[in-house]
């Protein structure tokens, strides 16, 4: 019963507390909150009915030169690196936000700083064979403000097992 009482005021305290912010006259056209950014910086054109084809235009583009790489016949321990081209192909900077692995033996790294139309790069993904014996296939999810969305990568291997 205690701990009931214990809760019970607990949800009162919270709900006054979250009421007493707004407790003043000040209009709400007074209280415009200038740390927000303004609606009209945010262009998505995609969109939950259509694309907007004329915005898509505009946009970057994540043109890989290849998304799949084998490496092959690989022993158990061994690190490996495959480079990643890809082109901007589009009309605005391309900016990676975020590149991950499917698991942890598999590390992107990618460029921080905007790729600018007609411009190559590279990304470099590692792959750790260490304590995966046999036909590995991992992937890469690229995610970035390119037209077509998230990107996957792909890599596999075939790790031979290391003698004990």
């Amino acid at each position: 019963m205690t701990q009931l009482k214990l809760y019970t005021t607990a949800i009162l305290l919270a709900g006054l507390a979250a009421c007493n912010g707004n407790s003043d006259s000040t209009s709400t056209e007074e209280k415009k909150d200038t740390t927000l950014l303004s609606t009209e910086l945010v262009n998505n054109p995609r969109s939950a009915t259509a694309p907007d084809a004329t915005a898509m235009g505009e946009m970057a583009t994540i043109d890989f030169k290849d998304t799949m790489h084998d490496f092959g016949s690989i022993k158990e321990g061994e690190v490996v690196w495959y480079d990643f081209e890809f082109t901007n192909n589009g009309k605005a900077p391309l900016v990676i936000s975020s590149a991950a692995g499917s698991c942890g033996c598999t590390v992107p790294t990618y460029p921080n700083e905007p790729i600018q139309p007609g411009k190559t790069a590279v990304m470099k993904v590692r792959f750790d064979s260490h304590g995966k014996p046999g036909h590995q296939e991992k992937s890469v999810t690229v995610k970035s403000n390119a037209a077509r969305g998230d990107q996957m990568l792909f890599i596999t291997a075939e790790v031979t097992e290391a003698k004990k």
